[in-house]
């Protein structure tokens, strides 16, 4: 059962421009979801992830209204990633202690359960829990 932690930035409509340089800069490749592949009407990018060969991942996504207000030296959140569920569970109840949920944990389009979260010290935080492939 694996589990990952992950740094998650987020940009102000260059995100696309940034995870290119990064996926460059790191030597990885890099997959892209927009607002509007997923049925919003929305511009900018809803996910992208740089992944290597050697085991870094980066996820980044534009900002987008709802999402709170873009803040320089503020965007950068933690992802938790994984397939053991029980524990990535436990992890979000342990995190939310304190502090508030943004996004609920839930099953969503993409198949996987996810959710966003605040932490009492203020660290955003993302949980992915993998969905059956």
């Amino acid at each position: 059962m694996a589990q990952q932690v992950n740094p998650y930035i987020t940009f102000d409509g260059n995100c696309a421009d940034a995870m290119t340089f990064y996926a460059v800069a790191l030597g990885g490749t890099l997959q892209i979801s927009t607002f509007r592949e997923s049925g919003m009407d929305i511009d900018g990018v809803m996910h992208a992830a740089v992944s290597t060969e050697s085991g870094m991942h980066l996820f980044a996504s534009d900002t987008a209204e709802g999402m709170g207000e873009y803040q320089p030296g503020t965007n950068v959140q933690i992802s938790l990633s994984g397939d053991d569920a029980d524990a990535l569970r436990g992890h979000w109840e342990a995190l939310v202690n304190g502090g508030q949920i943004v996004m609920p944990l839930e099953r969503q389009m993409w198949g996987d359960d996810y959710g966003q979260l605040v932490d009492k010290f203020r660290i955003l935080w993302h949980v992915n829990i993998a969905g059956a492939a």
